[in-house]
């Protein structure tokens, strides 16, 4: 609901605005949604190692915890790459109250940032449990869904932000 909010605010905002100038988005904005992307595959490859390992023998072999780890590295990769996006940004001498445009990118992606490593909480919670042989699959199918929607989400605010600014 957050995003719906900043999604209407940005269309009426820019629709009434006649100080709004265009913003060239940073390029490593592409690469971040690959990131996040290829994330996603990495956790599923995770859910399917650790579904195996829960229904099987545990005493045999240590928790399958590296595609965690993978997604873990990669949840961070995505975070300092929108601080270089910032950072692009402010090389352009644009800043969070520079014009409209900018402010609406510094806190969408902001905000997104800020959910993602919500997420990357998450991820350690699940590896955390599994390491310790009390991981439930409830705890990792919400892990999961919420880390899917947050890719998800970087894809529409990544269309949004492209569109609009």
């Amino acid at each position: 609901m957050t995003f719906a909010a900043f999604t209407s605010a940005l269309i009426v905002r820019q629709g009434g605005a006649n100080d709004w100038k265009h913003l060239t988005l940073p390029p490593i904005l592409y690469l971040n949604t690959l990131v996040l992307i290829v994330s996603s595959i990495t956790l599923e490859m995770a859910r399917r190692q650790i579904g195996a390992y829960m229904t099987g023998p545990r005493g045999r072999t240590s928790p399958p915890s590296r595609w965690l780890y993978v997604t873990l590295g990669l949840g961070l990769l995505f975070v300092v790459g929108q601080y270089v996006a910032w950072l692009q940004l402010r090389a352009q001498g644009l800043f969070l109250a520079t014009n409209p445009n900018a402010s609406f990118f510094y806190v969408l992606t902001g905000v997104h940032a800020l959910h993602v490593s919500g997420g990357l909480g998450g991820l350690v919670r699940v590896i955390r449990r599994l390491n310790a042989s009390v991981l439930r699959k409830s705890t990792l199918d919400a892990t999961l869904r919420y880390w899917h929607f947050m890719g998800a989400l970087w894809v529409y605010l990544l269309l949004l932000l492209w569109m609009k600014l």
